[in-house]
């Protein structure tokens, strides 16, 4: 792959990513005074002001980031559709209706026809029939509500309210309609619940602090702060929508963050969700979700629990939805730490089409009985397409800890994508694309890229780093594998190989005896041309490397060596350079590519041999 194209697509791959300084990892080699520089996708290394840096810098910050709740300013614009219904610009609401909460009192003004109002205590309830009806909440009480019967749709202006309400929900609006909530700009707006339900109404839901039976459209810049201590935080039994400007914050010990039955749709703003009960989600669908703007961070800490219904183990998820995950654009970082626990979930498709999302799962299996469930990082129950976007997961709890898993098939055409992961970083159980884009993938303990159907590498950058034997970098069991492009390194105990016709670029396979961690494999043509650097992460006693590379010419000759000195661009991902300037190095191969396979100290079977089902070891 030519150098300025790398350089290009590293810095749009890269450009959203935020500044974090890195640890090491007894895994990983570097130092921890590097820094990401965000303007320009290079790196730079502080103490010593050079722009030339180990390429470990990146791969340290995939082992070590982070992910925490972030409650700053998201600077967005909001473009109005204008025959968008869900937009309270294109509505009118020209009468409002005042409730100022106290302790034991709320007072009401402003009252139209087709309205009634009634008080008691610091609980007020409104019935209406009429349209175009604002209602505006300010004033503070320990022991009210508000429900809401409605029969068209209305405004709810929060102005600086504060509604807790001991015996249910804080505010309980039993209309279908949509219900505009204006969050006004300036205030700070607080919404609690109790700890159990006995306001509860026969033929009457009361599903979390803030419900709905309609549409939950939130809009303007003011704060709101849910704490939810028996149900769900924000829930409606159609859809909730999130808009630039809005500050949501969700806190739930019992239920889920926000809840809908048909959508959540995050158009932007700033949502922070932290949920600690036992297999609860940050945000839950049942039907699907999409994120297209905003800053989006969930925290999860509750461990599993067994579904007495689906008579299954479920677990805690950042994200769950029964129908799509889509993102276009916007930012969702994740973080579970509880038994079980995942980061992304749908039972449908996931389409990643663009935005970053940072992925970290840190609990082990949740098993009960003789059902489990497993802390994958993203995890699509049919199809996972990466149209583009960055994607980071880091998965480390054990075994069945997976960092992508698709039960359909997975197809990455672009963006960036890292995982670092204990078991499989990418798995598919049916066929695996990879079209273009970045990937790197480093599995501690299990297979870098592993399809338990056809593998197909098309373009793009693929680094696949396996573990020790059996492992492997690439993995498809006895099925086809084929490189008709791309630039692609793998490591690992062993491989999966393409055959002499699925191989349609010239293809090396180099067994060695070892590889240590913090050394250059370089490849270099006989004329001395490099046509790549890698910096190798971990130690191997035995190992088998995967080579292809558009330059990589049938009939030409090249030299695989370790211990290069590298003069390192500051333009690598993780670890890779194109083009790079070396010098010394002992030759662990000379590869004359006579076919468009060609082998050296390998005497794997052909056609796709993987190392997973006992074909990994290459000695």
């Amino acid at each position: 792959m030519k150098r300025q194209s790398i350089i290009s697509m590293l810095a749009v791959a890269a450009m959203a990513m935020f500044v974090v300084s890195c640890s090491t990892d007894d895994d990983w080699t570097g130092s921890n005074s590097y820094e990401y520089e965000t303007a320009d996708g290079r790196y730079s290394n502080p103490s010593s002001g050079s722009s030339s840096v180990p390429a470990t810098a990146l791969t340290n910050n995939l082992s070590s980031f982070d992910v925490a709740l972030d409650t700053s300013v998201l600077i967005e614009t909001d473009n109005v559709d204008s025959e968008d219904e869900d937009y309270i610009e294109n509505n009118s609401f020209d009468q409002t209706v005042k409730i100022v909460f106290s302790d034991n009192n709320a007072t009401i003004s402003g009252a139209a026809d087709g309205i009634t109002v009634s008080v008691a205590g610091s609980d007020v309830v409104v019935n209406s029939t009429v349209k175009n009806i604002a209602y505006e909440l300010s004033g503070s009480t320990t022991d009210g509500s508000l429900k809401i019967y409605s029969e068209k749709k209305f405004a709810l202006r929060l102005n600086g309210v504060s509604i807790t309400n001991p015996t249910g929900a804080a505010i309980n609006i039993q209309s279908g309609k949509r219900a505009y909530v204006v969050l006004v700009d300036g205030t700070e707006n607080t919404l609690t619940d109790g700890k159990s339900y006995t306001d509860v109404v026969e033929g009457e839901d009361m599903k979390g602090t803030f419900f709905s039976e309609g549409e939950l459209l939130f809009s303007g810049s003011g704060t709101l702060s849910v704490n939810a201590n028996c149900k769900a935080g924000i829930a409606s039994d159609d859809y909730v929508l999130f808009r630039p400007g809005n500050n949501v914050n969700v806190k739930s010990t019992s239920g889920n963050g926000v809840k809908a039955n048909d959508a959540v749709l995050v158009r932007g703003g700033v949502l922070n969700i932290e949920v600690t009960g036992l297999a609860k989600k940050g945000i839950s669908s049942n039907g699907y979700v999409q994120i297209d703007g905003g800053r989006t961070t969930i925290l999860t800490s509750g461990g599993g629990d067994y579904d007495e219904d689906d008579r299954d183990a479920t677990a805690a998820a950042g994200v769950k939805c029964d129908s799509i995950f889509r993102i276009n654009n916007g930012e969702l970082y994740i973080k579970s730490t509880g038994a079980g626990g995942k980061g992304i979930s749908a039972d449908q498709d996931i389409e990643i089409n663009g935005g970053i999302i940072h992925v970290i799962t840190t609990g082990k299996k949740y098993t009960y009985s003789n059902s489990s469930t497993s802390p994958n990082g993203i995890k699509s129950d049919k199809k996972l397409t990466v149209n583009g976007g960055e994607v980071m997961v880091r998965t480390t709890g054990g075994e069945g800890a997976e960092g992508i898993e698709s039960k359909g098939t997975l197809d990455i055409n672009a963006g960036s994508v890292a995982v670092y992961s204990y078991d499989d970083c990418i798995n598919s159980k049916q066929a695996m694309t990879i079209s273009g884009g970045y990937v790197y993938t480093y599995a501690t303990n299990n297979d870098g890229i592993d399809s338990n159907g056809t593998l197909t590498i098309k373009g793009g950058l693929v680094i696949a780093i396996g573990a020790t034997q059996p492992e492997d970098g690439f993995d498809c069991d006895q099925n086809t594998f084929t490189i008709s492009g791309g630039t692609v390194i793998g490591i690992g105990g062993g491989t999966s190989a393409p055959s002499e016709t699925t191989a349609k670029q010239p293809v090396a396979i180099v067994g060695v005896s070892s590889l240590s961690a913090g050394n250059y494999l370089t490849l270099d043509s006989n004329g001395g041309s490099n046509v790549f650097a890698f910096l190798v992460p971990r130690s191997y006693n035995q190992a088998t490397i995967l080579l292809s590379s558009p330059s990589m010419q049938k009939g030409g000759s090249y030299v695989l060596s370790t211990g290069a000195t590298v003069q390192a661009s500051g333009n690598d991902f993780y670890g890779y350079q194109a083009n790079a300037s070396t010098s010394g190095g002992s030759a662990l191969a000379n590869l004359s590519l006579s076919s468009m396979l060609t082998t050296s100290n390998y005497s794997g079977g052909m056609g796709g041999m993987g190392g997973g089902m006992g074909g990994g070891r290459r000695w």
